[in-house]
């Protein structure tokens, strides 16, 4: 299902997209030729009966449709409602690929923490994983078409090897009217603290990693489940796909070619067929259909997650980890880069032009001349943030008898040269003005008025 053309465009080249618009399988081609030629036949269908068939009264009266759908149709904002769903759609679809579950985790961590090579050892860890694959083989049949075509009964499990005739009877036993997807996840748990109680997984924290692990994995199932569930809401479909199929049947009407001896603004030629609207339809309508299958990858649409292949693979593979490699480790010898201090991997002749020098910062390569490398002096360079100059002697008494002066004559009600009453200006020195030492910190408080008088 899957069109995978990613070698096609590894390397960036003259014309390397054009060559991907000849393909067919998976193609806009495929997905819109029929709505093409069906508005392309609808159009020549009313241009045909403009031009042959209408008499000239009923010709004005269609000129005069045609301009007043002309002009309504910019009123529909396609591009804006049809972008924000297709954004929409495709984080859905990009988030439904990484909730697909899958074992690796969960493989190694059972190959690496339930011990045994004996038959007993053997057949918990092949029932672990088989239950971790039926957890996720119970989703997918859920939710893909492909997947229920291939295991529509549970009958089919078994035949499969995914189920025992004794775990069926469990499981269709079980009432509960839910999908039963976490029972395997249930029972994968109680055969983990089994293991432990019997010595095969040896401490507390292995037994920890395995429930981490199939959390992980079951988390990834019980996503997927509800991606399923929660769709798109409706009405946003439906807002899209009415905006979408309004502008093209007002653009059959509207985008007609008019008689140029009308003297109609805008259709002083008649080209018969409207070539750009045609591909405003391919984009437009495009749009429009590729949301249609991004919503749900788990049919049967070109483009569709291969999920039959991901159970095949999920499975050998998780068997294959807990099983035939379980134990098996290459025996050790040394790499061949034993005695170098400094190893590096060879070349063939078609990577070696390739290779890069090692990338060492964006400013490494930056040239300095020998004058500007010279460290200066510090006392040739200053200090930015010297503490302020202390006042000179008697700086406190001339600002003082200022502000005395200038309350004197602008308070009302006050005496002259009455030296208590200030008003509302202030002036106060720390230190000095407190009777103790001052400190190069020492600065003046000053109502922003009367550091301008001053």
């Amino acid at each position: 299902m899957t069109v995978t053309y990613t070698s096609r465009v590894a390397t960036a080249r003259f014309g390397g997209f054009s060559q991907l618009l000849l393909l067919w399988r998976g193609s806009i081609y495929k997905l819109l030729y029929r709505e093409l030629l069906l508005f392309l036949a609808a159009y020549l269908g009313l241009s045909l009966a403009y031009r042959f068939l209408l008499s000239e009264e009923q010709k004005r009266l269609f000129e005069k449709l045609v301009l007043y759908c002309d002009k309504s149709a910019n009123l529909i904002p396609v591009s804006f409602v049809l972008g924000f769903y297709v954004a929409l759609v495709l984080e859905r679809w990009w988030g439904q690929f990484r909730s697909v579950p899958a074992p690796d985790g969960l493989m190694v961590a059972v190959a690496g923490n339930v011990h045994g090579a004996d038959a007993r050892g053997r057949i918990l860890r092949r029932t672990l994983m088989r239950y971790g694959s039926l957890a996720a083989l119970l989703v997918l049949r859920a939710v893909s078409t492909a997947v229920y075509k291939r295991f529509p009964t549970t009958d089919h499990l078994v035949e499969a090897g995914f189920l025992t005739r004794e775990e069926r009877r469990r499981l269709e036993g079980l009432r509960s009217p839910y999908n039963k997807f976490w029972v395997p996840c249930a029972w994968f748990g109680a055969l983990a603290g089994q293991a432990r109680r019997e010595g095969r997984v040896r401490d507390d924290c292995a037994l920890k990693l395995l429930m981490e692990e199939l959390n992980r994995f079951r988390g990834h199932c019980s996503l997927l489940f509800h991606y399923d569930w929660i769709s798109v809401p409706l009405v946003y479909t439906q807002v899209v796909t009415i905006a979408v199929y309004t502008f093209f049947v007002t653009c059959l009407i509207g985008r007609q070619f008019l008689d140029p001896a009308q003297g109609y603004a805008g259709h002083e030629l008649d080209l018969g067929v409207p070539v750009f609207t045609l591909l405003q339809f391919f984009f437009y309508v495009g749009w429009l259909k590729v949301a249609e299958q991004l919503i749900n990858p788990f049919g049967e649409d070109d483009d569709d997650f291969e999920t039959n292949t991901l159970i095949d693979r999920n499975f050998q593979v998780s068997m294959l980890a807990v099983d035939e490699l379980y134990g098996e480790v290459p025996a050790l010898e040394r790499d061949r880069y034993w005695d170098a201090a400094s190893p590096r991997a060879p070349y063939t002749a078609a990577a070696a032009p390739l290779r890069q020098p090692p990338f060492r910062g964006s400013a490494f390569d930056v040239a300095l001349a020998k004058e500007d490398m010279q460290f200066q002096p510090l006392e040739d360079i200053g200090e930015t943030l010297d503490p302020p100059p202390r006042p000179p002697p008697g700086a406190f008494t001339q600002r003082f008898s200022l502000l005395r002066r200038k309350n004197s004559a602008g308070s009302e009600g006050a005496p002259p040269g009455d030296g208590d009453s200030l008003g509302g200006d202030t002036a106060i020195l720390l230190g000095d003005a407190a009777g103790g030492d001052s400190s190069p910190q020492d600065h003046w408080l000053l109502p922003p008025s009367v550091d301008d008088m001053v």
